[in-house]
């Protein structure tokens, strides 16, 4: 199953930045892990925010939840989640074209 999620992340100010730096370095050694898993498939960060929309791939919403939560951000995190079915005209296309083009 897919799902785009939107991930907004509020690190408290107070927060001292060698613990901010620490943490982020944390965040992105755990999702290089993900995406290595093919559970992260993509993410994008939304300009002038502390934010991502992210694609993500998991069997069941269980599976999902564990691996966002895994995240060393994720106490820090507000995380909507919208599960993905296949649009029509992507049906329609990989009939007569094949694998859509990458992106």
């Amino acid at each position: 199953m897919l799902f785009m999620l939107n991930i907004e992340v509020s690190i408290p100010a107070e927060m001292p930045q060698a613990d901010k730096d620490a943490l982020r370095q944390r965040e992105d050694e755990r999702a290089m892990q993900l995406v290595k898993a093919q559970k992260l498939r993509r993410i994008w960060r939304i300009v002038g925010q502390t934010a991502n929309f992210s694609v993500w791939q998991a069997a069941s919403l269980e599976e999902l939840h564990e691996a966002v939560q895994s995240l060393p951000m994720f106490p820090y995190m507000k995380v909507t989640v919208v599960p993905l079915i296949q649009h029509p005209v992507t049906t329609a296309w990989t009939s007569k074209n094949g694998a859509m083009p990458a992106f």
